[in-house]
């Protein structure tokens, strides 16, 4: 597991509240945010900001790496 920053009481309440109306964990809960965070995030601007590009063939927010992901689940 990659390192986990503590969340602020704020968006700890949050995400609790997310994971009661979804009916599931708050791990799991926070999995399906981050899941659909790059469908409404400017994919070009994140991937500029990147400082890690060994990772751009797992990494969510790379277009051609989700085109390829859809396209095994077929």
């Amino acid at each position: 597991m990659a390192y986990t920053p503590e969340l602020t009481m704020k968006s700890s309440c949050t995400l609790r509240r997310l994971a009661w109306a979804l009916d599931m964990p708050m791990t799991k809960a926070m999995e399906k945010v981050f899941q659909y965070l790059p469908e409404i995030l400017d994919s070009q601007k994140v991937c500029q900001a990147c400082r890690d590009k060994s990772k751009c063939s797992d990494c969510e927010f790379n277009f051609q790496s989700r085109i390829n992901d859809e396209n095994e689940e077929r």
